[in-house]
């Protein structure tokens, strides 16, 4: 016991030791909220390990955690990206994209050739360049460490203290081949060799320097000067964008937060309500059919398997347990090839035996029977084995009973199995519905959403759930917009929510699940 416990104390120092490691790197990275939340989780544990009076936390503690870590956390990550601009478009920060606009520089075209030397018994370099006029030009020896603030270059003509010597054609050293020079190219993109009129050159490629002048100066906080033309650049941060002068946007764009912007696009804007109202219809359609499907399958076969006169029960049982054994993500990818419409078997043999071949990826109604067929296969099994674990529960009585009474097989399930499973069934209905309705898995790689409505300019097909559809928005979309998607996230959040809980008081399951 006392080696348990000296054990659970060392576990307890390990994660203490790793949370302020953690929070020592998140303030390296100016992370200070996210450093002061995990310096509190190490002070809690601390807390719990050492507390008698807060000793019974201590096996509370892993679930509460659990919890906030992958519920919580995520969730409101999501709810907090929702109320900004984050998109492909608008991924930096504020003071990210500013620093991007002040290093874009531009080049009048001038350029020299250059050839890196090492110098021997030293760890500098110099470099040797010509340039288009045929003027030669060195540069003073130099370190790799710290090249930003200008190495000075000298014409050939002249040496390196400003007499008027010949510069000598190859410094004393190893000239760098091109693999030495890509191998110091991480230091060598940071390289400004200055000309003694001030001009910067910068690497271009391998063996190349052209001269560059910054594109952007900061006049202040919001605003920056282009040099080209004068004009003044002002950060909007409604939209999250460097305006020019005309109003246009000048790339990257910036995160900003945007408030309720996204929620009114999805319900103010017709172009997003109308795609929005199609999938949220289908798929709350989807998940009650599914969840009704599986449920009455399952029941079917659990019952027929339950009969005592059917020989070879255990063989039954294992052949229809089969489609939950196997992977979804296997066995999904198995029937997009089965109704594939031109080589797909089921075609095939529909085509010989009533000449036809439906379009099962082109047709709205037929993708969508499909869609319910392929997830009705792999979710029966799941109620198969719950209904067969609650039948065994119901008393043998109550069927003899009703046998003396005369009743047929009918009514004994209306009367007898299904009042006596549904209470404890309930939950669990309702954990599928959940489940089918956010199931992204099926959709992504059954039918990828096909087939596409032509009217829409979101990408959204007849097949998409709310999930898939969420996805398309932020992965595949051209603009990758990640705060409505995360937006569409949230609402769908609420809405499994509220039908969960008004399913549960349907049902009457309430009242078991406090129990």
């Amino acid at each position: 016991m006392r080696a348990l416990t000296w054990g659970l104390h060392g576990l307890n120092a390990l994660a203490v030791l790793g949370l302020l490691f953690l929070c020592q790197q998140l303030l390296r990275g100016h992370e200070a909220a996210w450093a002061m939340a995990v310096l509190g989780l190490a002070g809690l544990l601390v807390l719990l390990q050492f507390s008698k009076r807060m000793q019974a936390w201590r096996y509370v503690m892993p679930g509460v955690l659990a919890v906030a870590v992958f519920i919580v956390l995520p969730m409101g990550f999501t709810l907090a990206i929702g109320f900004t601009n984050y998109s492909s478009a608008h991924l930096l920060s504020f003071t990210r994209a500013t620093e991007v606009l002040l290093q874009q520089t531009e080049s009048e075209g001038q350029g020299m050739d250059l050839t890196l030397w090492k110098l021997s018994g030293d760890k500098r370099y110099e470099a040797v360049l010509v340039d288009d006029n045929g003027q030669g030009w060195h540069s003073e020896p130099f370190s790799l460490k710290d090249t930003t603030q200008g190495v000075k270059l000298l014409p050939a003509e002249q040496g390196a203290e400003g007499q008027t010597a010949a510069a000598p054609v190859s410094p004393s050293g190893e000239r760098l081949d091109s693999r030495a020079v890509v191998a110091l190219l991480p230091q060598l993109r940071d390289l400004v060799l200055r000309t003694p009129d001030d001009r910067a050159w910068r690497l271009s490629s391998l063996h190349r320097i052209t001269d560059q002048k910054p594109r952007y100066a900061a006049k202040d906080t919001d605003h920056l000067v282009d040099l080209r033309d004068g004009s003044t650049l002002t950060a909007d941060h409604d939209a999250g964008v460097w305006r020019a002068a005309d109003g246009h946007a000048i790339e990257p764009g910036f995160r900003t937060t945007v408030g309720w912007a996204n929620y009114t696009r999805i319900f103010g804007d017709r172009q997003f309500l109308e795609p929005f109202g199609r999938v949220f219809a289908w798929t709350v359609s989807f998940a009650t059919l599914n969840t009704l499907l599986t449920f009455a399958l399952g029941l079917f076969f659990a019952v027929a398997i339950s009969w005592p006169a059917l020989k070879g029960r255990s063989a039954y049982r294992i052949a229809l347990f089969l489609p939950y054994a196997v992977p979804a993500f296997i066995s999904i990818p198995v029937f997009r090839g089965l109704f594939n419409e031109n080589l797909g078997e089921i075609n095939l043999v529909l085509d010989m035996l009533f000449g036809v071949r439906p379009g099962w990826f082109s047709d709205a109604t037929l993708a969508r029977a499909m869609v319910l067929t392929v997830n009705t296969w792999l979710g029966y099994p799941y109620m198969m084995i719950l209904a067969m674990g609650l039948l065994k529960a119901i008393p043998e009585d109550l069927y003899e009973a009703s046998a003396l009474a005369g009743a047929g097989p009918l009514t004994n399930l209306f009367r007898i199995t299904l009042p006596l499973i549904m209470r404890p069934m309930a939950p669990l209905l309702v954990a599928s519905f959940a489940a089918n309705f956010n199931n992204l898995t099926l959709i992504a790689l059954l039918t990828e959403g096909a087939p596409d409505y032509l009217d829409t300019v979101v990408p959204v097909g007849a097949t998409d759930l709310l999930a898939s559809y969420t996805y398309r928005i932020a992965f595949n979309d051209g603009g990758q917009n990640y705060a409505l998607a995360c937006a569409i996230s949230s609402i769908v959040f609420v809405i499994v929510a509220l039908l969960a809980y008004v399913n549960l008081r349907f049902f009457g399951g309430a009242k078991t699940v406090r129990r």
